[in-house]
């Protein structure tokens, strides 16, 4: 079993791709790397190189024996079990430390498994997956982690000089991430994350600003769905101090079936693990599809504007709106941090102010009086007379989250002192 000392572990299945990672392994070993090899093939084993973490521990991991799932013979099944096993075992070898890097190799069964648990090593740790898949969008299979996808050209059935060529270059790929320097330590106040649109740019530019000028290191997530997910990520990772959700649209986007959701989890990560938020129901006045042509006959007759040639907004109407305060309230009304709820009163994007496409104050208000309904007395709602892309919203925002970071950091030393 692998120690504390550094290693890259190499993790795929070695039943029928055993000649392929022996020569991974070779070119790792060469590179000066220690290898650490986990096998999740369940029709046997390697006589190539030493295994460190056999099949069957991983099959057990996932609660499922070996023989077992030879005898169900449903590949599909045993797929999905030795996933679910790889990445309990790599999220326990990485909390045991030494772990610098991971790389995977397989075709469609063996990419599924090796991402299953690549997703469990946490950001900035390298993990490179090289795959017959990686021209695809494996999305879902990834999650929001910074996995490096190598497409391997031929597949990965045997070696030939383009084979041996991928992996000699991947070997290199992982092992100069793996030893690449450190960054220099940060000395930010904290880190904040920030969500935002197009629509919101001007005021998390501003934010931006008041905030570096603060000390605070700021991180930006495009609300596009994945960014949405790789934000709530993080945070669940405890990579932030502090939480700005400038631009939470992408709950009207679950809601309505557009193209920018990021799933039920949204809003979900810093009320969970108690981080001090700041939440804005910014572009809550639009719904994100793609070209026109590709909006479902339900939403044709409904008021639309082409963002770009393959972007068709969807202005949200009353009773959307009314859903969405409650649904905004539920998620942030489980916090066990201080939290609060600014309201832009003259508008929520820059499409919805006086003059353009989307103002309509009326569905603005039914979306905060169902917010203010629905919400805890313990949550702070502030009633900025700005629209969000003014100045003073911004200010009023970053002054906000900042007096609630520094009221969890009393309440925390208030708390181990007594």
């Amino acid at each position: 079993m692998p120690g504390t000392r550094a290693y890259i572990l190499m993790i795929g299945c070695f039943d029928t791709k055993g000649e392929i990672f022996s020569s991974l392994r070779d070119h790792l070993l060469r590179l000066g790397n220690r290898v650490v090899a986990v096998n999740t093939g369940i029709l046997g084993t390697t006589g190539l190189f030493p295994v460190d973490i056999e099949a069957e521990e991983v099959a057990e991991k996932a609660g499922q024996s070996l023989s077992g799932l030879r005898a169900k013979s449903d590949r599909g099944y045993a797929v999905e079990v030795m996933g679910r096993g790889a990445a309990e075992v790599v999220s326990s070898l990485f909390v045991k430390g030494g772990l610098k890097a991971a790389i995977g190799m397989g075709g469609g069964g063996g990419t599924y498994i090796a991402l299953s648990a690549l997703k469990e090593i946490p950001l900035g740790i390298p993990k490179v997956c090289v795959s017959t898949l990686a021209a695809k969008d494996l999305t879902r299979h990834m999650g929001s982690k910074d996995i490096v996808l190598i497409p391997s050209v031929v597949d990965v059935a045997g070696l030939n000089s383009i084979s041996e060529m991928i992996i000699g270059q991947a070997a290199a790929a992982i092992s100069a991430m793996a030893n690449a320097p450190k960054p220099a330590h940060s000395h930010a106040t904290g880190r904040i994350a920030i969500s935002m649109f197009g629509n919101t740019t001007p005021c998390v530019d501003q934010c931006t600003k008041l905030l570096e000028s603060a000390g605070y290191e700021v991180f930006a997530f495009h609300a596009n769905g994945q960014g949405g997910r790789t934000m709530e990520a993080l945070i669940r990772e405890r990579y932030f101090d502090g939480v700005l959700d400038i631009t939470t649209t992408e709950l009207a986007d679950e809601l309505s079936g557009g193209i920018c959701s990021a799933g039920p989890e949204r809003l979900t990560a810093a009320s969970d693990l108690g981080i001090p938020q700041v939440v804005v129901p910014g572009c809550m006045d639009m719904v994100n599809f793609g070209p026109v042509d590709t909006i479902p006959e339900k939403y044709q007759h409904r008021q639309l504007y082409s963002w770009a040639p393959d972007v068709t907004l969807m202005r949200t109407n009353k009773e959307e709106n009314t859903a969405l305060g409650g649904i905004m309230a539920e998620k942030i009304g489980r916090s066990a941090a201080p939290v609060a709820v600014l309201l832009p009163l003259s508008g929520l994007s820059q499409m919805d102010r006086e003059g353009q496409v989307f103002f309509d104050p009326d569905a603005n208000r039914l979306l905060f009086n169902s917010l203010r309904n629905a919400l805890k007395e313990s949550v702070q709602v502030v009633e900025v007379n700005a629209h969000i892309n003014e100045a003073s919203f911004a200010e009023k925002a970053v002054e906000t989250l900042r007096g609630l970071i520094e009221k969890k950091e009393v309440s925390g030393k208030s708390s181990n002192f007594g």
